[in-house]
């Protein structure tokens, strides 16, 4: 069976404005794929108009043969920070656990068996030890572990993560980055929006690149070349033929500082 997801002629308007234009693309499972693109390239939105969130005027998102948006019990989805009410009265344990309720139904006690998976999330993400403090007495890395560890408790096959580094202390990002690797070795789909073009990027097996259109979805040394990220951002930049990833992963990191020093990435 295809456990692939293909996104086929994908089109989304707001308000009659156009959002992403034709996207057609794969994501295979096994590899950390990245979403990259300018602010207003439409990120999010891809990543919310696959899975049903926002509606979509033509295009299709299949799983295994089938509509994604009908097989929504088989992705776990963490939103950005601001979309998060961190003020709502629930421990770290509470939120983990409502990634059982899927496993267990509504209004069922939890089972044995769902709160060890729930425990195991958080050890897995080092935050047990915190479990039961309020959600909004936590820093922001540490909210994000919670989120990431409700995520795992949902046993999911397709993991979609909105700018999960955001706000976030270099201990969370890299407890990020090991537990996306992890899925991606259990041959899991692991899709992650990223804002940010330094180092990070070397992270990314696969990378989308858009700016309401697609330019490429492709391993990460075929999108970053200048061709492919002028498209993208523009802006009058300089670039030497440097760009060996992902054998030297660095290499790339020279050009994509002056899109930044250059005011190209908003």
């Amino acid at each position: 069976m295809q456990t692939t997801i293909t996104v086929s002629h994908l089109g989304v308007y707001y308000r009659g404005v156009e959002a992403l234009r034709d996207i057609t693309l794969k994501i295979h499972p096994g590899r950390l794929t990245g979403i990259i693109g300018p602010n207003g390239a439409g990120k999010s939105t891809l990543i919310k108009a696959m899975l049903g969130l926002i509606p979509v005027q033509q295009g299709t998102v299949n799983y295994q043969g089938q509509s994604l948006q009908q097989q929504l019990d088989k992705v776990a989805y963490v939103p950005q920070r601001s979309q998060i009410d961190w003020t709502y009265p629930v421990t770290a344990w509470d939120v983990v656990m409502m990634g059982r309720v899927r496993k267990t139904g509504w209004f069922r006690p939890f089972s044995h068996i769902s709160r060890q998976q729930a425990l195991n999330a958080l050890e897995r993400v080092e935050m047990a030890d915190l479990r039961h403090r309020p959600l909004g007495q936590l820093s922001g890395g540490q909210q994000q572990r919670v989120f990431l560890a409700r995520s795992l408790a949902q046993e999911a096959e397709i993991f979609c993560f909105d700018e999960p580094f955001v706000g976030v202390d270099q201990k969370t990002e890299g407890v990020l980055f090991n537990i996306f690797g992890e899925l991606a070795q259990e041959n899991k789909i692991v899709m992650v929006v990223n804002h940010d073009l330094g180092e990070s990027i070397t992270h990314f097996a696969d990378l989308i690149l858009l700016n309401k259109e697609l330019i490429l979805a492709d391993q990460r040394s075929k999108v970053l070349t200048d061709f492919n990220l002028r498209r993208a951002y523009g802006g009058k930049v300089s670039f030497y033929d440097a760009m060996t990833l992902p054998d030297h992963p660095r290499s790339s990191l020279g050009y994509l500082d002056r899109l930044w020093k250059n005011n190209a990435i908003n």
